[in-house]
C-alpha cells in the first residue's frame, strides 16, 4: 500500500505591526466623531505604522483614480499660499492638506471585508454621538440657537455635518443591503432626531438630498416617501425646529441676509484675485475691507459656501480643479455601484457627495477637518473593498 502524506502548512500569525495598524485604523475612524485631538494623535500614529509597513514590505502607496485631481488641488493650494496676502499664515493653514493622505491609507488598510467593518464603526459611533446630542438637548439645556447640541465636538455645525454623513451611510445599508439592516434601522431614528435638534439647516438640506439620491438609485418611486416624512416631521417636531425650518425661506432672516451678503463679498474678492485668490485663511483678514453693506455680522471666518470659498481663497482654477475632483469621484463611485460589487458602500459614498455638495452651498464643510476626514474615509471605502482579490493574493504569497 502506498502511503499518502498530506502536508499542512502552519498558519503564519499576523505580524504585530499589522495588528497594531489595523487597531489604529478602527480607533482613528471611531475618533473622528468624538475628538479632533484624539483623531490627530491616532491619525499620526496610523500614518507612521502604515508607512513602516510599506517600507518593511517594499510596497509603494496606491490610491483610487480620483486622488489625482485631489493632488492637483493640493498643489494649486500651495501655489496660492506662496502668493498669499500673508504667505506664512496660509502655509500654516495648508497643513490640512496632509488629511488627503487618508485616501491612500484607507485604500490600502481597509481592503475587502474590512471596509464594511469600518463602516460599522462609523455608524455605531454616530449612533452614540446622536444619543449624547439628544441628552444635551433634553437634559443639559442645549436647546436654543445660542446653545445647540454639538456632541463631544467643538461646534454644532461640525457635529451636524458628521451626523449628515452617518445618516447617508446608514440609509445606504437600509436601502441596498440584503442583510445587516437591523442595526441601521435601530439607530436611524436617533440620528435623525439628533440632527433635527442641532437646528442646522444646511445639514438638514444635505441629509435630505443624500437620502433622495439613494432613493433615486434604488427606485425613483421611493421619492414619494419624502413628503410623508416631511409631514410627520412637522407634526411631531418641537416648535423651535419647525420654526427654524420655515425660516429657510424667509429672506428677512438675519442669517439668510448675511449669507447673501457673504456671496457678494466673495464675488468681489474673486473679481480682484481671480487666479490664485487671496490665499488660504485670508478671508477673515480681508473681510472688513470687502464687507458688503448689507452684511449682518462684522466679521466671518469663511463665506459659508464651498465653491465660492475655494475660488476666493485659492482662485478660480482651484475651484475648477475641485469640481473636477468631485466629478471624478462621483463617476468612479457610480462605476463601482453599477458593477454591483459593493453597492452599499458605493451608495454611501454617493450619498456623502450629495450631502457635502448640497450642504456646502450654505456651509464651508470641505474646510472642516473632522467633516473632511470622515468624508474621505467614506468615499474611499468602496474602492478599498474592491481590492479583496489583492488581499487574498497577498495572504497566499
Amino acid at each position: 500500500m502506498k502511503a499518502t502524506t498530506i502536508g499542512i502548512e502552519a498558519a503564519h500569525p499576523t505580524p504585530v505591526l499589522d495588528r497594531l495598524t489595523t487597531l489604529l485604523l478602527f480607533a482613528f475612524v471611531a475618533s473622528l466623531q468624538v475628538s479632533i485631538a484624539a483623531a490627530d494623535i491616532l491619525g499620526s500614529a496610523l500614518f507612521l505604522c502604515w508607512v513602516a509597513g510599506m517600507v518593511r514590505d517594499k510596497r509603494r502607496p496606491a490610491a483610487p483614480s480620483f486622488f489625482v485631481p485631489l493632488l492637483a488641488y493640493a498643489a494649486i493650494t500651495l501655489v496660492s499660499s506662496a502668493f498669499s496676502v500673508s504667505p506664512l499664515e496660509s502655509w500654516i493653514d495648508s497643513r490640512q492638506l496632509f488629511l488627503f493622505l487618508i485616501v491612500p491609507a484607507v485604500y490600502d488598510l481597509a481592503r475587502g471585508q474590512r471596509a464594511s467593518t469600518v463602516m460599522d464603526v462609523i455608524i455605531t459611533v454616530g449612533a452614540a454621538a446622536a444619543a449624547y446630542g439628544i441628552v444635551q438637548y433634553g437634559m443639559l439645556h442645549f436647546d436654543s440657537l445660542g446653545q445647540r447640541p454639538r456632541g463631544t465636538l467643538g461646534h454644532y455645525m461640525t457635529y451636524s455635518g458628521t451626523l449628515m454623513l452617518v445618516i447617508g451611510a446608514a440609509a445606504s445599508r437600509l436601502v441596498f443591503s440584503s442583510r445587516d439592516r437591523t442595526w441601521p434601522a435601530l439607530v436611524m431614528p436617533a440620528l435623525v432626531v439628533a440632527l433635527s435638534l442641532t437646528l442646522t439647516r444646511s445639514a438638514w438640506v444635505g441629509a435630505c438630498v443624500a437620502v433622495g439620491v439613494l432613493f433615486i438609485l434604488k427606485d425613483l418611486r421611493l421619492l414619494g416617501l419624502l413628503p410623508v416624512v416631511a409631514a410627520l416631521f412637522f407634526a411631531f417636531a418641537p416648535d423651535s425646529v419647525t420654526n427654524r425650518m420655515v425660516s429657510m425661506f424667509d429672506l428677512r432672516d438675519p442669517s439668510n441676509r448675511d449669507r447673501l451678503a457673504m456671496a457678494r463679498t466673495g464675488a468681489a474678492m474673486v473679481h480682484d484675485y481671480p487666479i490664485l485668490g487671496v490665499g488660504p485663511a485670508m478671508i477673515p483678514k480681508l473681510y472688513p475691507q470687502y464687507r458688503d453693506p448689507d452684511a449682518v455680522q462684522a466679521l466671518n471666518p469663511h463665506l459659508h459656501n464651498v465653491p465660492l470659498q475655494i475660488a476666493a481663497e485659492r482662485g478660480v482654477p482651484a475651484a475648477i480643479i475641485w469640481v473636477g475632483f468631485v466629478v471624478a469621484l462621483a463617476h468612479s463611485l457610480f462605476q463601482v455601484f453599477r458593477s454591483e460589487r459593493d453597492r452599499v458602500l458605493a451608495a454611501a459614498g454617493l450619498a456623502a457627495i450629495a450631502g457635502m455638495l448640497s450642504a456646502g452651498l450654505f456651509e464651508y464643510n470641505f474646510g472642516d477637518s473632522e467633516f473632511l476626514m470622515l468624508f474621505l474615509v467614506i468615499v474611499t471605502l468602496p474602492f478599498a473593498a474592491a481590492r479583496r482579490d489583492d488581499a487574498a493574493s497577498a495572504s497566499r504569497a
